[in-house]
């Protein structure tokens, strides 16, 4: 693990809940001056601390209304290709290797029911290895994409 500052704690703390904000706004709130600030940032990012920074969006209002989670037990000897074919597959947005009744859990999102039922018909079962998976169907989302800093 990177030994982290406060400084570093606080910038964390600061991009997660608003990655748009101006590195001189950041700066002053993390009580640094602008320079350093920038500096700690592309450090952060250089580590692989800051991984990337994203839009949220409404998958709803995009057409992808339904989320569905899957859990897929596969033949661990295909787990490489598994992994592959999931990282390729656009309607699958999370992947999760597991410990546990299944082997990993798959965020997926849908359009509809009769595209659900495409996916997991053509698609989920066809991806390399799938032996047999469960899925769940996500009614309301209560809390989605928290933050890790919000403990820290």
């Amino acid at each position: 693990m990177t030994s982290l500052t406060r400084s570093d704690l606080a910038i964390l703390r600061i991009l997660e809940d608003d990655a748009r904000i101006s590195f001189a706004a950041l700066a002053e709130r993390v009580g640094l001056s602008k320079s350093p600030c920038w500096s700690r940032v592309q450090a952060l990012e250089k580590q692989g601390v800051i991984t990337g920074y994203h839009a949220r969006i409404d998958p709803g209002a995009v057409g992808k209304g339904l989320t569905v989670f899957a859990q897929v037990t596969i033949d661990f000897t295909r787990h490489e290709a598994f992994e592959a074919a999931v990282l390729r597959h656009p309607a699958i947005t999370d992947c999760h290797s597991t410990a546990g009744a299944g082997d990993y859990l798959l965020r997926v999102v849908a359009a509809d029911v009769a595209d659900l039922d495409r996916l997991l018909r053509k698609d989920l079962s066809q991806l390399p290895g799938v032996q047999r998976f469960t899925t769940t169907v996500c009614m309301k989302a209560i809390k989605a994409g928290g933050g890790v800093m919000a403990g820290a």
